[in-house]
C-alpha cells in the first residue's frame, strides 16, 4: 500500500481546514485576475458615471478583478461606443450604457462609426429608468403647469437644456413645444453633469434628463423635477406626475442600462459577467444605492437586453420619424 507524502496530508488537513472555517471561495471565472475597463461615454460626476462606479465597487469583488470606470465624453456616448468598437474582443474593455447611445444616435447620425448590431454583443441589462423636465431653483414655476404658463409669459420662447443633442431629451423637448404651443429650443450640452451646472447656476431656466441625473438636487431643492415619463409615478418622487397624467401620452416605453461588449467576444467570458451583474444588483446595498437614484433595478441577460433594445429602437424610429427629423 502506497503512504501518502507529508506534504499532500498537510495539503488535505488544511484544504480541509479552510472550508470548515467558513471561508467562502470566490468563483474562477475567464476575467478573474484581469484589469477590466468600463467605457462611459459620459463626463465624471453625471448620472451614468455614478452609476457605473457603485457597480464596478462591487463587481471587482465579485469577479475577483479590477475594474476601471474610463469616461469617454462626447457626442452623446459615440467616442465611448467607437472606442469599444476598436477594443479586442477579450471581455476586458465593456461599454455601460444607457438607450441614447446604442439606440437613438444611430438612428440620428449618418456616420455614427459603429453599428450596434454588428460591432456589440449585449452582455446584460441591469436597470430601466425615466427621464423628466426639470426647472432651475432661480425659476418661480413650481409645477408642470407653473413651467408653461412662465414660458407663454415670455412670449412662449424658452431654452431647455439636454444632455446630448438628437438625444431622447431633445426630442422630448420638440414633443412639449408642439403638444402646449411653446417655442422651445433644446440646447444640447455634452452629458448631464455640465446641464446641471448651468441648471443650478440659473444660466438655464429647464432641462430634460434622467431621473439620477436630477434626484439629489431635487431631493435638496436646488432644481425641480415637475414631469416624469413613463406609465406611472416614480417612488423617489411620488409627489411628480407623468406626462401621461398632463395629458401628453405616447411616451410610456422606459429607457434601459445595459453593458456591451464587442462582438466576438466568448461566450464564457460574456455569461461570467452577466452572472456577477446579477449578483451585484441583488445586494440590499447595491439595490438601495440604485434605487435611490431613480432606477428599476432588475438583471436582463445579454440575449433579454439585445430583444429590449431592438424594441425600444422600433418605438423611437417611428417617433423620430414623426418628428420630421434627418440624420445629421
Amino acid at each position: 500500500m502506497i503512504q501518502p507524502s507529508r506534504r499532500a496530508v498537510l495539503g488535505t488537513l488544511a484544504a480541509a481546514a479552510l472550508c470548515g472555517s467558513g471561508v467562502a471561495q470566490a468563483t474562477v471565472t475567464p476575467l478573474t485576475g484581469k484589469t477590466i475597463r468600463l467605457l462611459v461615454g459620459f463626463p465624471a460626476g453625471g448620472g451614468t458615471d455614478a452609476i457605473a462606479r457603485v457597480l464596478a465597487e462591487h463587481l471587482k469583488d465579485e469577479l475577483g478583478a479590477t475594474l476601471i470606470v474610463e469616461n469617454k465624453p462626447g457626442a452623446g456616448g459615440q467616442l465611448a461606443a467607437q472606442a469599444l468598437k476598436a477594443a479586442p474582443a477579450d471581455g476586458l474593455t465593456l461599454f455601460l450604457s444607457h438607450d441614447h447611445t446604442i439606440s437613438i444616435l444611430p438612428q440620428v447620425v449618418k456616420t455614427p462609426g459603429f453599428n450596434p448590431s454588428t460591432d456589440f454583443v449585449p452582455v446584460a441589462g441591469f436597470a430601466s429608468f425615466v427621464n423628466a423636465l426639470a426647472v432651475s431653483g432661480g425659476t418661480s414655476a413650481k409645477s408642470f403647469a407653473d413651467y408653461v404658463n412662465s414660458v407663454k409669459a415670455q412670449g412662449s420662447k424658452g431654452s431647455v437644456g439636454v444632455p446630448a443633442p438628437a438625444s431622447t431629451p431633445e426630442f422630448l423637448v420638440k414633443v412639449i413645444g408642439e403638444k402646449y404651443k411653446l417655442d422651445l429650443v433644446a440646447v444640447p450640452y455634452r452629458g448631464s453633469a455640465p446641464m446641471m451646472a448651468d441648471m443650478l447656476g440659473n444660466q438655464i431656466p429647464a432641462g430634460v434628463g434622467s431621473i439620477p441625473d436630477f434626484i439629489e438636487n431635487h431631493k435638496q431643492g436646488k432644481i425641480r423635477v415637475v414631469a416624469v415619463l413613463g406609465g406611472k409615478r416614480q417612488a423617489v418622487m411620488p409627489d411628480v406626475p407623468t406626462f401621461s397624467e398632463l395629458g401628453l401620452a405616447g411616451l410610456e416605453d422606459m429607457p434601459y442600462y445595459g453593458v456591451f461588449a464587442p462582438t466576438g467576444t466568448p461566450k464564457a467570458t460574456v455569461e461570467a459577467f452577466s452572472s456577477a451583474l446579477a449578483k451585484v444588483i441583488a445586494k440590499p446595498v447595491v439595490l438601495e444605492r440604485l434605487t435611490a437614484m431613480g432606477l428599476s433595478v432588475g438583471h436582463m441577460t445579454g440575449e433579454q437586453l439585445g430583444q429590449r433594445e431592438r424594441a425600444y429602437s422600433a418605438v423611437w424610429a417611428k417617433l423620430i420619424k414623426q418628428s420630421g427629423f434627418q440624420p445629421q
